[in-house]
């Protein structure tokens, strides 16, 4: 999957970020998100270097002097509406996985290059099929113009509805 936009849902002001696939149907695949989290997102896709590291920077040069390497993320699953994410790290020759919140996993996987997975049964159960016909304006960071479908959808879904 690749991150395309950040977006802020109407009326509530949620923000969401927006998967798509990148092989197969390009399905895209909501998921809202916190403020900060938008935040350190956009600044990655946007390429923002501040003045001195943000929280997902700050991980990225422990990860990097521990000698540990984020080899991917993997979005597992939706429960009650909560989205839940793995950090695949190589450290030394063992693989480990950590648990975390699909934000931060995504927020640390485009800072490091890293790919971004989501397992079939979540994209078939919460992914939107686009029209042939819409495009994704891909401006860093904003993502441009989302489809009309999915600006449909995101008019009428609310969190709740990615509920088990």
């Amino acid at each position: 999957m690749e991150v395309v936009a950040v977006r802020i849902e109407l009326p509530g002001n949620s923000p969401v970020v927006i998967l798509r696939e990148i092989v197969g149907p390009e399905r895209l695949l909501p998921i809202f998100i916190g403020q900060p989290e938008a935040t350190a997102i956009a600044f990655a896709l946007d390429g923002v270097v501040t003045p001195r590291p943000m929280t997902h920077d700050l991980l990225c040069d422990v990860l990097e002097e521990l000698g540990a390497k984020l080899t991917s993320v993997e979005i597992t699953g939706v429960q009650a509406g909560t989205y839940y994410a793995d950090l695949v790290l190589q450290f030394a020759s063992e693989e480990r996985r950590i648990s975390s919140r699909p934000s931060d996993a995504m927020a640390l996987a485009l800072r490091l290059d890293a790919p971004i997975f989501v397992s079939h049964t979540l994209v078939d159960e919460a992914g939107i099929l686009a029209d042939d016909d819409d495009e994704l304006d891909e401006t860093p960071g904003q993502g441009g113009d989302v489809v009309e479908q999915f600006k449909d959808f995101i008019d009428t879904v609310n969190p709740e509805d990615f509920g088990a």
